[in-house]
């Protein structure tokens, strides 16, 4: 049985005695590999690591430490079929999307790259006599990520690509379900140029996740995952005195609006609703058409676009999703549509008991389809995070905004039309983070920042971006006065001003 390592160090470091984790195999549902689980002493050793590290790669100059990660870039782009035949083969999502996965990612590795940039100060010149006021940013020394199973690439990238950029050293924890890729991600920065010890990669679970919000030398944490975990590790966290970004859940919805291109919304929505399984944060999983006759052409198309759906597993290229990661999460999604059906809603396409040809054991859900979902269900309410769509009918523009407005989650949200006035309306009313017009999954580029707002993200700093260098640095303001003869130089005993 294969064996995944931690590594810490610029090293591979056995589970030990420890307790261990079962890797599965999705498409199978057979364990395929074992994976340690941290204690806090493991993750000690991971910061004692970073401690020695730091210092010396902050004081490179900035432009060196972007040429490990133009390196990094250069190597992941030449492994990208090995690594995503390999995320793959333990979260599940296909081939495609995989690849998408590891892209996304390299893209904020590249905006990293252009970090001699992103971390200039500011200067004034003649604040006062004789007097200049400049600021610097400087790292904030050991931080840590905390990802998720969904997307075992992009998300560590997003974190630790700015992360070390900034002169940071970084320790990853990545989810127990999909730990390789993380893995390899840590080992080509060190091929790439990155010193031992600035990246580490620990796994585990609740344990490893308390010693990281309690380390005193850990001076940030960055978060994605559930709302409730993301709830209490930013209240932990910042209890321990940590800087803390932390991404919760999302329930997003897509409007859709009379004049929309219905064809190109259709076509839209399902690529978002059940992609990836629904295993994204910024899935689509909520359609709202405003109108009865919209509703009703929309569900008609719908209907016959989502029995073209191929569900295969990871290595079929005809297959637009695979399995669910795991049984665990299969059994929840299938116990979401019986509660769908008890609560009242028309389940129009049943995806449970789904079973596909020589993988009958595999963790396997049809695409799902509920029409006349009402605000007041439970779930409408909770992140089903599957291959779930739910059709909730507006009467009108004001209603349907009113429902991602409301909705406890505010990651991300879609209107599909033609009428730009009302468009640019929404996007300036709608009580959500991320907005996308005429576009299912507005996940924003490299350079801008993503979060979202009320129970989908806690902190005030969100991912990448400008954001993230502010996240990973702090700034130091230096005003500086060179005496002249000339100037009057008596001691003063009031707040000094630039007058």
């Amino acid at each position: 049985m294969r064996a995944i390592p931690h590594f810490i160090d610029g090293q591979a470091v056995d589970a030990g005695s420890g307790p261990l984790g079962d890797v599965f195999d999705p498409n199978s549902g057979e364990v395929q590999a074992r994976v340690g689980l941290a204690d806090a002493a493991l993750v000690d050793a991971a910061v004692q690591a970073a401690l020695r590290a730091q210092p010396a790669w902050a004081a490179l100059n900035p432009q060196r430490r972007a040429r490990v990660l133009f390196e990094f870039k250069r190597l992941v782009e030449a492994q990208m079929e090995e690594l995503a035949a390999l995320l793959s083969s333990e979260h599940g999502k296909v081939l495609a999307d995989s690849r998408g996965d590891i892209q996304r990612g390299l893209e904020v590795v590249e905006f990293a790259c252009g970090i001699p940039h992103a971390m200039k100060g500011e200067y004034t010149e003649g604040a006062g006599p004789g007097i200049d006021v400049y600021s610097m940013r400087q790292p904030i020394g050991v931080a840590a990520g905390i990802t998720p199973f969904n997307f075992p690439a992009m998300i560590p990238m997003w974190m630790f690509a700015v992360a070390v950029a900034c002169g940071n050293a970084f320790i990853l924890k990545p989810s127990e379900k999909d730990p390789s890729v993380p893995v390899r991600l840590a080992e080509l920065f060190l091929q790439a140029g990155g010193p031992p010890g600035v990246l580490s990669v620990v796994h585990g679970g609740k344990a490893a996740v308390d010693a990281i919000l309690a380390h005193p030398d850990i001076a940030a944490v960055s978060f994605v995952g559930s709302s409730d975990i993301a709830a209490y590790v930013y209240a932990t966290g910042a209890a321990h005195g940590k800087r803390v970004q932390a991404m919760g859940g999302a329930k997003n919805h897509g409007i859709v609006l009379p004049d929309a291109d219905l064809g190109q919304a259709v076509r839209d929505i399902v690529g978002a609703a059940y992609g990836s399984a629904g295993e994204r944060c910024m899935a689509l999983p909520v359609v709202v058409p405003v109108g009865e006759r919209t509703a009703e052409a929309l569900r008609e198309r719908l209907l016959t676009e989502i029995e073209t759906l191929k569900v295969g597993v990871s290595t079929d290229p005809d297959a637009q999703y695979g399995p669910v990661v795991s049984a665990a999460h299969k059994q929840r999604v299938e116990d979401y549509i019986a509660l769908g059906a008890r609560e009242g809603a028309e389940l129009v396409l049943d995806g449970r008991g789904f079973a596909l040809q020589g993988h009958e054991s595999g963790f396997f859900v049809g695409p799902t389809l509920f029409d006349h979902v009402t605000p007041q269900m439970k779930t409408y309410q909770d992140e089903i995070f599957g291959p779930v769509l739910q059709i909730v009918r507006a009467e009108s523009f004001e209603q349907a905004l009113e429902l991602p407005s409301r909705h406890p989650y505010g990651n991300g949200v879609a209107i599909f039309t033609r009428d730009g006035r009302a468009a640019r309306d929404f996007a300036s009313r709608v009580n959500v983070g991320m907005v996308g017009i005429n576009v299912p999954i507005p996940v924003p580029v490299a350079y801008h920042t993503f979060g979202g707002w009320k129970r989908s993200a806690f902190g005030d700093a969100n991912q990448h971006g400008t954001e993230g260098v502010r996240f990973y640095t702090k700034v130091k303001t230096v005003t500086a006065r060179w005496p002249d003869s000339q100037l009057e130089t008596e001691s003063s005993f009031v707040i000094p001003t630039m007058r």
